[in-house]
């Protein structure tokens, strides 16, 4: 009864405070929210095919550990052992940013589509941001081929805004997932959606998911909790996009001073640095910057005291526990940064 109570209570506040969804269902990781989340589009829509876009990591399902094929006429490949060829035919891949990449495979797969998803910050091959209305281009192009929009928001979700890009971007999405902000940072995950999507779960529909440890009440207290305390404080966003702004012109600023090239990525509290002469906007971009010149920096700033993101490919995440002082001590261990 308490776990049911729980998840009743942290359901109904999602619900009632992110934009476009109607139901949301607990599961234990962001992993299985996003595998879930595409199972029931493909039971919804009745297809077979998805979109994901390389450097996007949406969790070691097997529809997602594909990497890309030639061409948009091509099929990707497995790119881990113990993933079919069969799997990986479904999955078609895209260059984050490259809408008309996006429209050849709509193009070459007419009414086989059954979903695009995407990180709309994405956050997996350091922080990149969508570019020239890009999601809403995406979701221009679902609708005006029966395809479902997924948003994988299990870093973007209540923390680039309390309704996630969703708000920000003012896109609707068709199914939302979430990881472990709304477990307070305990293990859980979710995906959402609106009544006509979800109701194809079972028990109303024939699309199954179920797991044990689904909505256990430790995660459902401490998420609600959290949730709560984030909506309660009027000016948590602000302060952790200025907390962001801050560093990313500090941090510029210093690298600028010592002639090293490089490119920060900033949205909201998610930033990134990559030493790179360039923009960065897709993982192609990613892959050429120095992630050599990127691991001295991470080593020599954790000899100072500064624990970084330990790849050029991860995203900074910024706490509202960082102030003044973490901030000094931050640039400071950047200004010893020495590069040969």
């Amino acid at each position: 009864m308490l776990r049911q109570k729980l998840e009743t209570e942290i359901a109904k506040f999602i619900v009632e405070n992110v934009p476009n969804i109607d139901q949301i269902r607990m599961v234990s990781s962001g992993t299985e929210a996003c595998m879930s989340a595409v199972r029931l589009a493909r039971g919804f829509t009745g297809r077979d095919k998805i979109v994901k876009f390389e450097g996007c990591y949406h969790g070691h399902s097997d529809s997602f550990l594909i990497k890309a094929g030639s061409g948009a006429a091509t099929f990707g490949n497995p790119n881990s052992p113990g993933v079919t060829a069969g799997t990986a035919k479904d999955t078609l891949l895209a260059r984050y940013n490259d809408f008309e990449q996006v429209e050849d495979l709509f193009r070459h797969n007419q009414g086989e589509i059954a979903a695009v998803i995407i990180e709309p910050v994405a956050g997996n091959m350091g922080c990149v941001l969508p570019e020239n209305e890009f999601l809403q281009k995406l979701r221009k192009i679902c609708d005006e081929n029966g395809a479902l929009l997924i948003f994988d928001e299990v870093m973007t979700g209540f923390r680039l805004a309390f309704g996630g890009a969703q708000e920000l971007y003012n896109v609707k999405a068709d199914l939302v997932t979430y990881g472990k902000v709304i477990g307070g940072g305990l293990p859980v995950g979710a995906f959402a959606g609106r009544n006509e999507i979800m109701d194809h779960l079972a028990p109303k529909g024939g699309v199954y998911q179920a797991g044990t440890l689904s909505g256990n009440p430790l995660a459902m207290r401490a998420g609600l909790k959290t949730l709560q305390l984030i909506k309660n404080d009027p000016e948590f966003f602000n302060r952790l996009a200025k907390t962001t702004e801050t560093l990313d012109f500090e941090i510029g600023k210093i690298l600028n001073e010592k002639g090293i090239a490089h490119k920060i990525n900033r949205k909201g509290s998610m930033m990134s640095v990559f030493f790179h002469i360039n923009r960065v906007s897709n993982f192609d971009e990613a892959q050429e910057a120095n992630h050599s010149l990127f691991n001295n920096f991470f080593h020599q700033l954790l000899q100072n005291g500064v624990y970084l993101p330990p790849s050029g490919y991860e995203t900074y995440f910024i706490s509202d526990a960082i102030k003044d002082k973490e901030i000094d001590m931050t640039l400071e261990a950047v200004r010893k940064f020495e590069y040969s």
